[in-house]
C-alpha cells in the first residue's frame, strides 16, 4: 500500500530550500516548509502556496518543533557572509540550538533526518581537493567562526544522536550552491558580480582575484540531496556535494561580465580576514555511493541565473 511521506524541509523559504521543496512536491510528497525569513523570502515559494500538498509555517528552529513527519531536511542557517555575520550569535544558535531541535523531533519521530553542512568546515583547507576525511583548518575566533564552527558542531551533534540515541542522519557538505532565487544582496560572489554587471557597476574581486572556487548548480545540488536521504541505511555521511570543476574568482568574474553583455571594470579591494585560498571537492564518495555527480556546467548554470537576476531588475 502507498504511504504518502510527510516531509519538514527547515529554511524551506530560502534560495536551496524552496528548489528541494518545489522537487519533493513533483515527486508526491506531502511538503512542511519551515522558516522564519530571516535572510529569506516567502516569494521564493508563493508559486508552491496553492499546492494541496504544501504547508508553510514560519518559526524559528531555535525553539522546538511538535509536528508529526517521516524525513527532515534541515536547511536552516544563514549561509551567506554578509548574514551570517550579521548576527553572529543568532547564527551560532541557529547552527547548533536548531541542530538539537530537530534531532529531538528526530528521535521522538523515528524520522531520518539530513544535515546540509558546508564546506566550510574545511576552513583555509591545507589539503587539496577537499575530501571528507580531512579535519580542517579552521580559525575558531575570527569572523567567520560563527558559521564555520556552528556547522562543524552541527555535525558532531548529528554524529552522538545517530550513535547514542540511534537517530537515521545524513550529513551533506555543500560547495556553493548558486542559480536563480539567490538573494541579490547576500554577499556571495556569484550574486554580486552579477548584480554588479547588470548594473553596469564595477566588478569588486578580493585580492588578486587567484582564490579558486567550485559552483554547483541548484538542480544537481537538489539531486544529490534527494539521493543523499535515500541512501543505503548505514551511509550516513558526511559527503561532499559540489562541482569538482575549480575557477579563479577572476575567471568567474570575466565570464559573468561576458555574459551579461556588461562594460563593467574590475577592481580589487583588500581580502577579507580567513578567506579561503583554494576551494573544490572531492566527490568520489558520492559518485561511490550515491551513483551522482553534477551534470551542469558553469556557463549552463549561469544563464538562468543571470536572467532571473535581469528580470529581478
Amino acid at each position: 500500500m502507498f504511504t504518502q511521506k510527510r516531509i519538514l524541509v527547515t529554511g524551506g523559504a530560502g534560495f536551496l530550500g524552496s528548489h528541494l521543496c518545489e522537487r519533493l512536491l513533483d515527486r508526491g510528497a506531502e511538503v512542511l516548509c519551515v522558516d522564519n525569513y530571516y535572510c529569506s523570502t516567502r516569494g521564493n515559494v508563493h508559486h508552491l502556496l496553492d499546492r494541496k500538498n504544501f504547508e508553510l509555517i514560519r518559526h524559528d528552529v531555535c525553539f522546538p518543533l511538535y509536528v508529526e513527519v517521516d524525513e527532515i531536511y534541515n536547511l536552516a542557517c544563514p549561509a551567506s557572509p554578509v548574514h551570517y555575520q550579521r548576527d553572529p550569535v543568532q547564527t551560532m544558535k541557529t547552527s547548533v540550538a536548531g541542530a538539537i531541535n530537530m534531532l529531538g523531533l528526530a528521535k521522538r519521530m523515528r524520522a531520518k533526518i539530513l544535515q546540509t553542512s558546508t564546506s566550510e568546515v574545511y576552513g583555509d583547507p591545507q589539503i587539496h581537493p577537499q575530501v571528507e576525511s580531512y579535519w580542517g583548518n579552521v580559525n575558531p575566533h575570527g569572523i567567520r567562526s560563527c558559521y564555520d564552527e556552528g556547522k562543524r558542531a552541527a555535525e558532531s551533534l548529528f554524529m552522538d544522536y545517530h550513535r547514542q540515541h540511534g537517530v537515521q542522519i545524513k550529513i551533506a557538505r555543500l560547495f556553493n550552491t548558486y542559480g536563480p532565487r539567490m538573494h541579490p544582496n547576500d554577499g556571495r560572489v556569484v550574486s554580486n558580480f552579477i548584480m554588479q554587471a547588470l548594473r553596469g557597476q564595477p566588478i569588486t574581486i578580493y585580492g588578486d582575484g587567484s582564490q579558486t572556487r567550485s559552483f554547483c548548480y541548484v538542480d544537481d545540488t537538489v539531486e544529490a540531496l534527494l539521493r543523499l536521504m535515500e541512501s543505503e541505511p548505514d551511509f550516513s555521511g558526511p559527503v561532499n556535494l559540489g562541482n569538482p570543476g575549480e575557477f579563479t574568482i577572476l575567471e568567474l568574474a570575466e565570464k559573468v561580465v561576458a555574459m551579461c553583455g556588461s562594460k563593467s571594470e574590475i577592481i580589487h579591494e583588500p581580502l577579507p580576514k580567513d578567506d579561503p585560498t583554494r576551494r573544490r571537492p572531492d566527490i568520489t564518495l558520492a559518485r561511490k555511493k550515491l551513483g551522482w555527480e553534477p551534470k551542469i556546467a558553469l556557463e549552463q548554470g549561469l544563464a538562468p541565473t543571470i536572467e532571473y537576476f535581469r528580470n529581478m531588475i
